[in-house]
């Protein structure tokens, strides 16, 4: 039996019926092709698949659908605006802070989280906020160099 969803994804209001049994990683790639979040462990180890909702960062191969209603989700899409991407994603280029790329959206997702709770993070709470992000490429220096130049460039241009 299909069930409402009602939340905001990315700042768009939705309606969609849903299988509630359905994960929100499956229903964000699936029916609105949001496919930016990743499927990985599947088990939440990983952080591929971390979204925000209501301002934190979660696993969304751990939620279920319904969890999401009423809620406000955001994922990688909904960071780029008006065909430019965010600082925050800048300065992963910026800094090569990717390689393959399949665990960067998640990355992202974790360090925005952390951003809009604490725009003057230190090393160590960058550290804390992207220990449940895995990357198998590289060592997170450059992961870690790019989310803390991408604070300093948003608290000056604030």
């Amino acid at each position: 039996m299909l069930q409402r969803l009602e939340c905001t994804i990315n700042g768009e209001k939705i309606e969609y019926d849903v299988d509630p049994s359905m994960r929100l990683v499956d229903f964000l790639r699936a029916k609105l092709y949001l496919t930016g979040t990743k499927i990985g462990c599947k088990r939440g180890e990983c952080g591929a698949c971390t979204v925000i909702m209501d301002h934190t960062a979660v696993n969304s191969c751990l939620v279920p659908v319904m969890r999401a209603h009423g809620m406000e989700i955001e994922t990688i899409e909904g960071l780029e605006k008006g065909g430019h991407l965010s600082i925050l994603q800048e300065e992963f280029v910026n800094k090569g802070a990717i390689q393959c790329g399949f665990c960067t959206p998640g990355m992202i997702m974790s360090a925005k989280a952390l951003l809009d709770r604490n725009p003057d993070p230190t090393s160590r709470e960058v550290q804390e906020a992207l220990g449940g992000n895995i990357c198998r490429c590289t060592g997170y220096v450059k992961i870690e160099e790019a989310v803390l130049a991408a604070a300093e460039r948003m608290r000056k241009e604030a």
